[in-house]
């Protein structure tokens, strides 16, 4: 395997910078006419799979959504993670992990080591019990050349009572930030963050290295005309812009759902055209 700065890199030079969410919640499971079921469930991911799966750069499906059906939920998972891997896509599981210690370690076994079922090519985490109870993360992904996306800025209105507040001089956001560039000073962007693309973050994301997951296009009313102006000052090949419903709307017509995800991934990359 090579290094997943490489991996990334290659994605996205084949693909363009989107990353296509699979959020099964039940009303998108309806409107698709499939029951809120696990079979619901299970037909929904193969849909993605087949549309998303050869299309897409990276592919994140929320594991809350698969959690919700218990044990076949999570079979479902590890089937949409398999065959969007298969089809040559990154898979990105946002599954907000965040832990200490041996917990911490687990979760990562979980989602980073190759043995697990569920193992992913990157994984998003929490790091609000401290940055430094993520290191588990960062030796495995690490380890497997793998990547940790970080919350750093949300996209929710309610995270500034957090993320803002002010230690030392700076924001927790972009303390958050320069922790996540310092694990990546070996060229390997195991450490990305997650900065939400609905509003201006104000953090300096100059020197981070990894990948900027930057949810909200679409349904929560982002677009891809900001993206160029609210990141000005990060290295934008790392940008990742996120799209879920947006995206997943168009579906259950296979054909349907991967014209929607080229659509707009062509107004990303021509968005960021230099």
């Amino acid at each position: 395997m090579t290094g997943f700065a490489s991996r990334y890199r290659a994605a996205v030079a084949a693909r363009g910078r989107l990353c296509a969410g699979i959020d099964p919640h039940p009303e998108l499971l309806a409107s698709w006419g499939l029951p809120v079921s696990a079979q619901g469930l299970a037909r929904f991911g193969d849909i993605c799979v087949e549309a998303l799966g050869p299309t897409a750069a990276v592919i994140k499906p929320q594991v809350a959504f698969f959690e919700a059906f218990g044990s076949a939920g999570f079979a479902a998972l590890e089937r949409v993670i398999a065959g969007c891997r298969d089809a040559g896509a990154l898979v990105l599981a946002d599954a907000k992990r965040g832990d200490i210690g041996s917990t911490m370690a687990a979760y990562a076994r979980a989602w980073l080591a190759e043995e697990s079922p569920l193992c992913a090519d990157a994984v998003t985490a929490s790091p609000y019990l401290g940055f430094g109870s993520l290191e588990p993360a960062i030796v495995q992904a690490r380890t497997t050349e793998r990547a940790v996306i970080v919350l750093a800025r949300t996209s929710n209105p309610e995270g500034g009572e957090i993320q803002l507040a002010q230690e030392r001089g700076r924001s927790v956001g972009q303390a958050i930030v320069d922790e996540a560039a310092a694990a990546n000073l070996d060229g390997s962007a195991t450490a990305g963050v997650v900065v939400g693309a609905t509003r201006a973050h104000g953090l300096d994301l100059t020197g981070l290295g990894g990948v900027i997951l930057a949810p909200g296009l679409g349904a929560q009313g982002a677009t891809a005309a900001e993206l160029a102006e609210l990141f000005a000052g990060a290295d934008q090949r790392w940008l990742l812009p996120a799209s879920s419903r947006g995206v997943l709307r168009s579906g259950p017509d296979v054909a349907a759902l991967r014209a929607a995800c080229e659509a707009v991934r062509d107004e990303v990359e021509a968005a960021l055209r230099p």
